[in-house]
């Protein structure tokens, strides 16, 4: 399976960035394996779902930000999704150590968690509608336990700031993932400039980190390299210039993003509500489009693992739990998230799986993202200042 990129398990991975930055500033206990210029404060904008492979085909729309391209890109790890990806930013760890392992995974209560939310559907197989909050059932620190590199920043004496969406002050996934400094909350793009600008003139040590959804909204909706994306990229790219050309002396910016994104054909997609090999002893149907969580009930995982292959073909690669640990796509994984993984993970490569009634919403967007392609797994690193 050639087209399959690996997380990087070598230190050139998104969960390596914090604490590269870190060893920037001077913080013991840190290095830095991305190459981050000596500073006395460190800004990361991560900006969701602008892929590496993205920057490269569309230069003429962000030439400040392809002026940054000095490195070769770090991957995301695995799945490629904003809740993984995130989670694992801020805590220096893979989904299979973190715990937060798709935009939907396993519950103990035996429905779906969807971490963006905090939420499960109150029906596993009917239409997306109702949802339970699951904050106070299966509390985020429980979900993910360890210590974020935010926190132990903040124990070793650096100021640690948050900038993002107001709306995110203590959701079950700030809660999970962001945990540690200050919570900066953020409304529009010159909120978060002033934020960074602040904490670039701080006396330091000083670590913010901010973020912005737009261009992956845009690229879900429309898809990327939609007439809306570009002109969504041309803005972010203007402002990721206005503050890097107002950094004092000493100060790093760092522009990442969580995940690439692949444009898909909606009348494509294979539609596992309307093919029952497909949900033919599945308990659960978590995970998203590009890369499917397939939990079968007891004995019937050999049956599926035969009908999911036979489906999808040529068109992704299906593989059980134990082969997709044994390959290192988790990384290290834990005991206790051990049964939140599908027992089948189906990958895509060229199509997607769709839930028409019972994620009516999902199957009808033209961006994807979450396997393990060059386009979704590549995302840029792009440093300035110092």
């Amino acid at each position: 399976m050639e087209w399959i990129v690996a997380p990087d398990p070598d230190g050139r991975a998104l969960r390596d960035v914090l604490p590269s930055m870190l060893a920037a500033m001077g913080v013991d206990r840190y290095t830095d394996t991305i190459g981050i210029p000596p500073c006395r404060n460190a800004l990361v904008l991560l900006i969701d779902g602008l892929g590496h492979e993205l920057l490269r085909a569309h230069e003429s729309d962000a030439p400040f930000l392809a002026s940054l391209q000095h490195s070769r890109p770090l991957t995301a790890g695995f799945p490629t999704t904003t809740v993984t990806s995130i989670t694992s930013l801020a805590t220096g760890r893979c989904a299979g150590e973190h715990g937060l392992v798709g935009y939907t995974f396993a519950e103990p209560g035996g429905g779906l968690l969807h971490p963006l939310s905090w939420t499960v559907r109150s029906s596993p197989t009917g239409p997306d509608g109702e949802r339970a909050s699951l904050v106070e059932q299966w509390p985020p620190e429980q979900v993910q336990p360890n210590t974020t590199v935010l926190e132990r920043a903040v124990a070793a004496g650096v100021d640690v700031r948050t900038a993002v969406p107001r709306h995110f002050e203590g959701s079950g996934l700030t809660r999970a993932s962001l945990r540690g400094g200050r919570f900066r909350g953020v409304r529009e793009l010159g909120d978060l400039a002033a934020e960074l600008l602040d904490a670039a003139h701080s006396p330091g040590p000083t670590l913010c980190y901010g973020y912005h959804s737009g261009v992956d909204l845009l690229g879900h909706i429309h898809g990327p390299g939609s007439i809306q994306w570009c002109m969504q990229l041309r803005q972010i790219d203007a402002f990721v210039q206005m503050v890097a050309e107002r950094l004092p002396p000493g100060v790093v910016l760092g522009v990442v993003a969580d995940h690439g994104m692949v444009d898909l054909d909606p009348a494509a997609m294979i539609d596992a509500d309307s093919d029952p090999a497909l949900l033919d002893g599945v308990r659960l149907l978590g995970g998203e489009v590009r890369v499917r969580h397939v939990y079968s009930h007891p004995g019937a995982r050999d049956d599926v693992l035969a009908a999911w292959r036979d489906t999808i073909g040529e068109r992704g690669a299906v593989i059980t739990k134990e082969q997709a640990i044994d390959e290192g796509y988790f990384g290290p994984v834990s005991a206790v998230v051990s049964p939140r993984i599908g027992d089948v993970l189906a990958i895509l490569r060229t199509t997607g799986v769709i839930r028409s009634v019972v994620e009516p919403g999902e199957s009808k967007l033209r961006g994807h993202h979450g396997s393990l392609t060059a386009a979704e797994q590549l995302v840029p690193v792009l440093v300035t200042g110092g």
